[in-house]
């Protein structure tokens, strides 16, 4: 059966790890659908293994490698790389996950519907092996839970999304947003109508750090996550009451010392894992 063409869009930079990559890049192609074509892009200059394995990606037809030669972050990589997305559908997938070889085939099958216009998934986190994992993450199913998920925390787990292009291009793209594009994103495109779906199977195995607490805290983050709700304030995506219950807890969580926000999502993926609920 001929199904509806698609890119696939991911973005690579010189601290990733090249065997990732692979195993990444190998998740893709193991499908039961292939993608018309993956769009790779190098997000800065890259060291000299993760070269040699785009190089060994290189010749197959459908992978096509762009790039730019300084560092500029998730947000402009993915802008970058959509003007070399030919297709009409989108799908996302970062350099260090796994995709299950029914991804495609099950996302594709509701695009083809033309009931949506952004489908996403559950996931699973794992640290060395998805046969070992961490926590099940598990997001809001239908348009209207989507909605109302999306005033609280984000309502996609990033990689596990596809897109219409169009649609993306009509609500400003990627833009500028540290930690949370993707988040900025998905409020623009609901505030344009957009008409969203998460699959409840597990289609992406997301690789997470034994640290990756450490990365949702601290001055810095702290800072962008302010940034991202002024934007989204602008956008008047959230009233005033919504605004301050989904910020203020988040700020507190993130200027929490490590040891406090480490045990505040270990019990939050142990509530996940009990409960059925995103981690």
């Amino acid at each position: 059966m001929e199904h509806l063409a698609f890119s696939v869009l991911m973005s690579v930079y010189t601290q990733e790890n090249p065997r990732y990559l692979k195993e990444a890049l190998n998740s893709l192609f193991a499908n039961t659908v292939l993608p018309k074509e993956i769009v790779i892009v190098k997000d800065g200059t890259l060291n000299e293994e993760l070269e040699k394995m785009l190089a060994s990606f290189s010749e197959n037809p459908i992978v096509r490698i762009v790039g730019y030669e300084k560092n500029q972050g998730l947000g402009y990589a993915l802008n970058y790389g959509l003007r070399f997305c030919t297709c009409p559908i989108v799908a996302r997938m970062d350099s260090d996950d796994l995709s299950s070889s029914d991804r495609f085939e099950k996302q594709i099958a509701l695009m083809e519907t033309g009931e949506y216009d952004l489908i996403g998934s559950n996931t699973v986190e794992f640290i060395d092996t998805p046969e070992n994992p961490l926590s099940y993450r598990y997001m809001p199913e239908t348009p209207e839970e989507i909605r109302l998920y999306s005033k609280k925390r984000n309502p996609f787990i990033h990689p596990s999304v596809m897109f219409r292009k169009d649609k993306v291009l009509e609500a400003g793209s990627y833009l500028t947003a540290l930690y949370f594009e993707d988040y900025y994103l998905w409020i623009r495109l609901l505030n344009k109508g957009a008409r969203c779906y998460n699959i409840q199977e597990n289609l992406v195995y997301m690789r997470v750090s034994p640290d990756f607490y450490k990365r949702r805290g601290g001055i810095r983050y702290a800072r962008h996550m302010r940034h991202f709700f002024a934007l989204a304030k602008k956008e008047n995506y959230f009233t005033k009451k919504e605004y301050l219950a989904t910020y203020l807890p988040r700020m507190v969580v993130s200027l929490s010392p490590n040891f406090i926000r480490k045990r505040f999502y270990a019990k939050k993926l142990r509530s996940a894992e009990r409960k059925g609920t995103d981690s």
